[in-house]
């Protein structure tokens, strides 16, 4: 080899080596690159009766993952993604789909939806995998309430133990109720407000007449209405999904018994005045949100950007379930929070991401501090709002139209 072919290779070789050396030194300097998103998983219903209300979760996450990423994303510009995965409301179902999402697609933060089974299921394994859990919709008081430290599920949402207090309050000061029975539905949620309602009423010395359960696929549930009625009940705290929620009013109405129901906001999830007959607005139910009436800065917002991503949505009576939408709207902004506040997606500074939340002014409500290491609830029994069906609108007690 000449002089000349020994330069050249030399060139060659240096060349070569810069590049190299330089592609390394990006790579070491950057954890990932800003190009990568941020996955954000949902576990939700998304076929079967309740899947209007997973269909609300997830655009109510959408429209506050677009708005995140046009102001420039989290963690120096990387945009976050939506990733999700139908549990059908099956426990088992929802585990697997959990494990899918943590494990192959990496999520920060995993929502959860629905159903208090399901959700309490997941909070096992995200607890176990320290993975941040936000629960948008499910009000079981275990979810957040798990006994776990540390404790990674958090909730904009309903809470069983708060809700409570509030449909007894209710029930006493719009129909005067003395001796409301309950008819809850026999899983792990109707545990919940069972033992939930047991304690709001002995803190005001009171008791219920009785306690009648039904299964999600009842369809006749006249047996255990009946007992009640023969108990004196003067009022009905009901606790289910939209499916046995709407045999109940269906069997109270082969009764001819006209009683006031109190309901969680059950009914709210999907077809319900479709299922229950035109009797389905005698149910009066909770709500964390109604787009109807004077919007916030905040609520015109969301509002506008909703009609201008789905085109089915043309007034804000479209919006519904509007619990669903708003709920997961706020707890996204809430869990974007915890990551910048955390400086990486590592699941225990995401956690403790969350206790350093300030003052933010969301769709609900504005939050001040909204998570501590002991409350893991955002939501608190001033945010709650009572509604009803009037035709198919969800509106707040006392509307009589969506005018």
């Amino acid at each position: 080899m000449n002089r000349n072919t020994r330069s050249f290779v030399s060139v060659l070789g240096r060349r070569s080596f810069i590049a190299a050396a330089m592609a390394t030194s990006l790579s070491a300097g950057l954890p990932a690159y800003a190009a990568d998103p941020i996955k954000i998983g949902l576990v939700t219903a998304l076929s079967g009766q309740s899947a209007l209300a997973g269909e609300a979760i997830t655009r109510g996450m959408t429209i506050a993952i677009e708005e995140i990423n046009a102001k420039g994303g989290v963690l120096g510009g990387r945009k976050l993604e939506l990733v999700r995965r139908d549990d059908e409301g099956n426990p088992a179902k929802g585990v697997t789909a959990a494990r899918e999402l943590i494990y192959k697609e990496k999520v920060a933060v995993l929502f959860g939806g629905l159903d208090t089974p399901v959700s309490i299921a997941i909070v096992q394994l995200a607890n176990q995998e320290k993975v941040p859990f936000m629960g948008p919709w499910a009000a079981g008081t275990p979810i957040t309430q798990n006994g776990a430290n540390p404790n990674f599920a958090f909730r904009v949402s309903a809470v069983d133990e708060i809700v409570n207090r509030a449909m007894l309050g209710y029930a006493q000061k719009t129909f005067s109720a003395a001796k409301p029975g309950m008819i809850l539905v026999n899983n792990p949620w109707g545990e919940s407000n069972e033992k939930g309602l047991h304690a709001a009423l002995a803190a005001k010395g009171m008791k219920a007449v009785g306690v009648e359960k039904f299964e999600a696929s009842d369809v006749d549930v006249v047996p255990q209405l009946t007992r009640l009625k023969a108990a004196g009940a003067d009022a009905l705290f009901m606790v289910g999904n939209v499916g046995p929620s709407a045999q109940v009013v269906k069997s109270l109405d082969r009764m001819g018994w006209k009683v006031p129901v109190v309901s969680h906001w059950g009914p709210a999830g999907g077809r319900f005045t479709e299922l229950a007959g035109p009797n389905a607005k005698n149910v009066h139910f909770v709500q964390t949100y109604s787009f109807f009436g004077k919007q916030s800065p905040v609520g015109q917002k969301v509002i506008k950007a909703l009609q201008a991503k789905y085109p089915d949505i043309k007034a804000v009576d479209d919006i519904t379930p509007a619990v669903g939408v708003a709920n997961a709207y706020d707890g996204v902004q809430l869990a974007a929070l915890a990551i910048t506040n955390a400086g990486s997606t590592n699941g225990d500074a995401v956690r403790q991401g969350f206790y350093k939340i300030g003052r933010y002014e969301g769709l609900i409500k504005t939050y001040d501090k909204p998570f501590t290491p002991t409350v893991h609830d955002a939501i608190t029994e001033n945010d709650y709002v009572w509604a009803y069906f009037i035709d198919d609108y969800i509106l707040p007690v006392g509307m009589t139209s969506k005018q």
